[in-house]
């Protein structure tokens, strides 16, 4: 089985250290990977202290390198390498608005009790994403994939999806991309150690959080990608998504319950 890879949380106080250095491996493996990019991030544990974000230092957040440059946006420089990154290749994605949980509701999804989105009425949910997709919009970034905060969505999530043009996400179980609710869906790996000893065809996604990478974590990618299994996404994108079956929803509701009792039951 293929695999790709995804980053999640990308926002202006991300540990642009750890975030750096695996963007180094990506590139000696010539692997563009997709990002969620959190439009306005409001999650306090997202955020570091200044001095610990880049190793250039606090003041280049907001740097503008050229003082001509008439771009005077707020964190310059975290979006003006989000621009660059689009241009290498990388995919963007809208990882929810605020990445700030207001439910308990684990969604069509349940790997997580909380949500941004879930259990929000569909008016507020439109308004919500209209709001992510216009941020991106000041900042030159145009997408049409969604990643949803803690993998959680719900029915309304995919119609305020659909009305703001969004027409892809990165969530789901499988080994293929899918059509569901008129969007397309980019499975996520169930567990990491099955999918590296797979040897069938197909595609899934490993889901990255470069802010709490440590030393056995950048050994363990190491080893994954010198496997030549990884590849970009732009190879998925070309195949072909098969449409759905009608137990979709049930057998990926139960994986994630499954899954989720494991984890946090220890079982």
């Amino acid at each position: 089985m293929k695999i790709v890879i995804r980053l999640d949380d990308i926002s202006p106080g991300m540990d642009m250290g750890k975030f750096r250095r695996f963007k180094r491996l990506l590139d000696e493996n010539h692997i563009r990977p997709l990002i969620g990019v959190i439009p306005e991030n409001m999650d306090p544990k997202l955020e570091l202290a200044e001095d610990e974000t880049d190793e250039d230092g606090p003041a280049s957040r907001n740097r503008v390198s050229d003082p001509d440059d008439k771009i005077k946006e707020k964190d310059y420089a975290f979006w003006h390498l989000v621009r660059n990154l689009q241009t290498e290749g990388w995919i963007i994605a809208m990882h929810g608005l605020h990445h700030v949980y207001t439910t308990r509701k684990g969604g069509m999804l349940p790997l997580n009790k909380q949500s941004e989105f879930a259990g929000i009425d569909l008016e507020t949910q439109i308004k919500m994403i209209a709001e992510g997709k216009k941020i991106l919009g000041t900042h030159g970034i145009a997408t049409d994939f969604f990643m949803a905060p803690s993998h959680s969505y719900d029915r309304n999530t995919m119609t305020a999806l659909a009305e703001n043009g969004f027409r892809r996400i990165t969530d789901g179980f499988g080994k293929k991309a899918y059509r569901r609710f008129d969007m397309t869906f980019y499975p996520i790996s169930f567990k990491k150690d099955a999918v590296l000893k797979d040897e069938r065809e197909g595609y899934t996604t490993f889901v990255v959080h470069t802010n709490t990478l440590n030393g056995d974590d950048f050994a363990f990618y190491e080893k994954v990608f010198e496997s030549g299994r990884v590849v970009s996404w732009d190879e998925w994108l070309m195949q072909e998504p098969e449409e759905a079956s009608d137990f979709q929803g049930i057998k990926e509701y139960l994986m994630a319950r499954f899954k989720y009792i494991a984890v946090h039951k220890r079982w």
